[in-house]
C-alpha cells in the first residue's frame, strides 16, 4: 500500500474548510478533478453555519499544521535528499512557510483576541497520527523519489484551499496569502513532476494518495457518507481516526 500523506484528519479538515461532503467522499486522483472538486464545493449551499461567519479563522486552523507538515517534511529532506534541487526546495519551504505561519498567528491574535489552538482538529494530526508515513520517508530509498510522491499531494492540498479563500476569505492579508501560496506551491508542483520525470524516466503516480482511497483504506462507508450530513460525517471520521 503507498503512502497515506493525505489522512483522516486531513479529510475532516477540508469538511470544514470546503464546507460539503460532496469535496470529500468523491474519489479525486489528479489535478483536474481537484479542480472540479472544488468548483463544485464553491457552488454548494451546504455550507456550515459557523463557516460562513468564521472562514478566515478556519483556514488559519487548518493551514497552520498543514505548513508544518511540509516543514517536518523538509527538514528531514535537507538531512537525506540526494539532490541538490530537492535540498533547495526544502530551505525554499522552510523560510516561506514559517514566515507565513508567524503572520497566520499574528493576524489570529489581532482579528480573533486569542492564539491558535495547538490542539485544533487540523491536518497537523493527519501525518502525526500516523508515524509510517513520515517513518517511510525517513528510510526512503531513492529518499528523493518518496519525498516528490508526498509533497506533491500535500501541496495540492494547500493549492486546493488557497483557491477556495480567494472566493470566501473575508480578509485581504488571507487572500493575499492565499494568492502566493498557488503561486509558489503550484511552481513546485511542476519542478517536482519535472525533476521525477527526468531522474526515475515516469510521471510521479496520480493514484496513490487520493482523499477517496484513504476514505477506503480507513474503513469509511464512503457511499453512505455521499448523503450524510455534516455532522454524521464526522463523527465517523473521528471514531475511524
Amino acid at each position: 500500500m503507498r503512502n497515506k500523506m493525505i489522512t483522516m484528519a486531513s479529510i475532516i479538515a477540508v469538511l470544514l474548510v470546503f464546507g460539503t461532503t460532496s469535496a470529500v467522499a468523491r474519489h479525486m486522483n489528479d489535478e483536474n478533478m481537484i479542480e472540479s472538486e472544488v468548483t463544485n464545493a464553491m457552488k454548494g449551499d451546504e455550507m456550515m453555519g459557523d463557516m460562513n461567519h468564521n472562514f478566515d479563522r478556519h483556514f488559519i486552523e487548518q493551514m497552520i499544521p498543514h505548513h508544518k507538515e511540509a516543514i517536518l517534511m523538509a527538514e528531514i529532506a535537507l538531512q537525506k535528499a540526494e539532490h541538490e534541487e530537492i535540498k533547495q526546495l526544502a530551505e525554499d519551504i522552510i523560510t516561506a512557510q514559517t514566515k507565513e505561519i508567524n503572520n497566520m498567528r499574528s493576524w489570529y491574535k489581532l482579528w480573533y483576541g486569542t492564539e491558535v489552538p495547538e490542539d485544533s482538529m487540523g491536518m497537523g494530526k493527519s501525518m502525526m497520527g500516523k508515524d509510517g508515513n513520515i517513518e517511510r520517508l525517513k528510510n526512503a530509498d531513492p529518499f528523493d523519489k518518496e519525498f516528490i510522491e508526498q509533497m506533491i499531494p500535500h501541496h495540492q492540498m494547500a493549492v486546493m484551499m488557497a483557491e477556495h479563500a480567494l472566493q470566501r476569505a473575508e480578509h485581504e492579508e488571507i487572500k493575499q496569502l492565499a494568492e502566493d501560496i498557488i503561486a509558489s506551491q503550484t511552481k513546485e508542483i511542476n519542478d517536482m513532476r519535472s525533476w521525477y520525470k527526468s531522474w526515475y524516466g515516469t510521471e510521479v503516480p496520480e493514484d496513490s494518495m487520493g482523499m477517496g482511497k484513504c476514505m477506503m483504506d480507513e474503513g469509511i462507508d464512503v457511499e453512505h457518507l455521499k448523503h450524510a450530513d455534516h455532522k454524521e460525517l464526522i463523527e465517523q471520521m473521528i471514531s475511524h481516526h
